[in-house]
């Protein structure tokens, strides 16, 4: 069994004892907690009551944060003509057309998202086996496939996150800094939670929010008490 370190095992002596807390009082816990020596990412992982093998109980979708990550986002946009002008315009960190799709499939993938025109998927799909298991590949549910690609750079560094199910019907999201602070933590949170609730399947049956968590990048989860 691995050892523990002395920071996290203090830690976790606070956090298992911080169960059924409002989110609130959960999110000062969590900022109390033995700090590691970098500003770590707040993480939110959400057990929903559905059955993600359902096809008619698929939650998957995105939000803005309205505090944002607290990362700085490299935007890839694939595009020709007008819209690719465009993207350079509102602040795309790459933009290309097949020249970029070749440079993938030569292993380079130095962005965080990826943007692309409904008439460059024929393109962009060519790169599909290297994108999609890094989770970068363009998809019209998230809003990366798109002829609005302005708006899609704009919401990509202003914040956007994807939220989807997980094999075990685990919701994972971002939700900021450690340094963001406890008000602009719950504000992220709320937008999420919003968000997922919005999102629940019709035919999703019981609890729906069975358990929420909130955590450090290299800290102990501490529950929140949300029911629904």
């Amino acid at each position: 069994m691995k050892k523990l370190g002395k920071r996290y095992s203090s830690a976790l002596e606070i956090a298992k004892n911080q169960t059924n807390r409002d989110i609130a009082s959960a999110l000062q816990t969590l900022l109390e907690l033995p700090k590691a020596k970098f500003d770590e990412t707040v993480e939110l992982h959400v057990r929903l009551g559905v059955d993600g093998r359902q096809a008619d109980q698929q939650v998957r979708g995105v939000c803005v944060l309205p505090h944002g990550t607290g990362k700085s986002v490299r935007v890839l946009v694939i595009a020709k003509g007008d819209k690719a002008d465009e993207a350079s315009k509102a602040g795309a960190d790459f933009v290309g057309a097949e020249e970029i799709v070749a440079k993938i499939q030569g292993g380079w993938v130095d962005f965080d998202v990826c943007i692309t025109t409904p008439d460059m998927m024929g393109v962009v799909g060519r790169v599909a086996r290297v994108l999609g298991p890094k989770g970068l590949m363009p998809n019209p549910k998230s809003g990366t496939v798109t002829m609005d690609v302005v708006k899609a750079i704009t919401d990509a560094k202003a914040g956007k996150v994807e939220y989807r199910l997980d094999k075990n019907n685990i919701v994972h999201v971002i939700l900021g800094k450690v340094s963001f602070g406890k008000d602009k933590l719950l504000d992220n949170f709320n937008t999420v939670i919003e968000a997922l609730v919005k999102a629940k399947p019709a035919a999703a049956k019981g609890t729906y929010l069975k358990s929420v968590t909130v955590a450090t990048t290299m800290g102990p989860g501490v529950k929140v008490q949300v029911s629904l």
